[in-house]
């Protein structure tokens, strides 16, 4: 066969793929079938400028990077799971403006680097027309800044400083910011009479470090009048957490307690050797505790624990989290045993939501029905963008360990929140 009608068909099946009939993939297949190298296609194809090749014309397709190795997997994948749920859950009631939801999930390897190159992966070669995903702050700035430059709209599933609102417009978290679950941990602390405390950061992520300057600041605020007799840090990484804890046992008088902002895989190596090195005073924290690698690695440790957290799977459940919860034990044959579940689950659900009454895929249509989102009935909690700002106002939970299981003590919101 000549190269002359070999080519004539790949431009046919390009101009097939103007009216969704086909996709990238079947130009590759069949044209290199009909022996046109690759490299011609490629190139014929970025001549047509055919932006939606990657996808079928019946699908939505929607890039999902979460850590699903590393540091933050035991996170991440329950996240992960969330999403895949509220897909399928999606698919089967009809879809999205009459078409299927695809996810393109990519691991990210909790690697700042390989984070943003699956993230541009996503938008160049799968065409995604928008984001949900990520549980650390310093990802989804990774991710959130490529989202930002292609005006594709983001939703932060678990990133939790509000200086990730300030990448860009396209932007949107999904959780509480951490100036609001740390003043929920300061007040906490004052009803427990805790007036002193050690406190102890892994200065090597944004979100510690972040938790750590806000608990301090609304914990020391006149009102709660909370002192502050030690600041200790490690490195992001560390295993061994021995002279930080012999710091804080030698001091006298010793604090009531400890605020111990650390990452979720280190914290039930954390508490381990506070307890082991014969630290029994509470332990109180961020949402990073909310992984099972705490009971798992802490064992009988993790005793006297307290943890800020987004409400969803504690307690008693709204409407819209007892039907997550429900449909993530009917799916996985167990109840999520991570937030962070229920926190994937809604970003696809929020993200779908927008997309239905932008009635397009826009990415700035999307962006614009998102900030206009009020009263969504979230698993996490309901979710409403005021007054232009990109971080909803939701309540807190406050979750204990208790008996080798995490146990609510109730849900709040802040009586005074730092200023982001």
């Amino acid at each position: 066969m000549s190269k002359q009608p070999a080519t004539d068909s790949v431009s046919a099946l390009i101009q097939d793929s103007l009216h969704g009939r086909t996709t990238r993939r079947d130009i590759l297949r069949r044209g290199m079938q009909l022996g046109v190298a690759a490299s011609m296609i490629t190139a014929m194809v970025e001549v047509n400028e055919m932006p939606a090749l990657a996808q079928d014309a019946s699908e939505i397709v929607i890039g999902c990077p979460y850590n699903l190795t590393g540091a933050y997997q035991s996170i991440d994948v329950p996240a992960k799971d969330g999403s895949l749920l509220a897909a399928k859950l999606l698919n089967g009631n009809g879809g999205v403006l009459g078409k299927q939801i695809r996810l393109v999930v990519e691991n990210g390897e909790s690697d700042l680097t390989t984070v943003t190159t699956i993230t541009k992966k996503m938008v160049d070669q799968d065409k995604v027309v928008g984001f949900a995903g990520l549980t650390d702050t310093d990802y989804v700035r990774a991710a959130g800044q490529v989202a930002q430059e292609k005006h594709l709209p983001f939703v932060d599933v678990g990133g939790t400083a509000p200086i990730i609102a300030q990448i860009g417009d396209y932007i949107f978290l999904l959780p509480f910011g951490d100036n609001v679950q740390a003043a929920v941990g300061a007040e906490f602390a004052k009803d427990q009479g805790w007036a002193t405390c050690a406190m102890l950061v892994n200065d090597g992520t944004s979100y510690t470090k972040f938790l750590a300057q806000y608990f301090k600041e609304r914990y020391t605020m006149d009102d709660l009048g909370g002192q502050v007799v030690k600041e200790l840090s490690y490195k992001d990484g560390d295993t061994d957490f021995s002279s930080q804890v012999t710091d804080i046992k030698s001091l006298n008088p010793a604090p009531a307690m400890i605020y111990a902002a650390a990452a979720p895989n280190e914290v039930g190596t954390l508490i381990k050797q506070i307890r082991e090195g014969g630290l029994e005073i509470p332990v109180l924290g961020g949402d990073g505790y909310d992984t099972p690698q705490l009971l798992e690695l802490a064992g009988p440790s993790a005793r006297n624990v307290y943890f800020t957290t987004h409400e969803g799977i504690y307690g008693e459940q709204s409407p819209a989290a007892k039907t997550f919860n429900d449909s993530f034990t009917t799916e996985y044959g167990k109840a999520p045993d991570s937030i962070f579940a229920a926190l994937g689950y809604d970003g696809i659900n929020l993200l779908c939501d927008a997309i239905t009454r932008a009635g397009d895929t826009a990415g700035d249509k999307v962006r614009d029905a998102l900030a206009a989102t009020s009263g969504f009935k979230a698993a996490t909690g309901e979710i409403s963008y005021k007054d232009g700002s990109h971080i909803p106002s939701k309540s807190v939970a406050i979750v204990v360990t208790k008996d080798g299981k995490f146990e609510l003590i109730k849900t709040t919101v802040p009586k005074t929140v730092p200023d982001a």
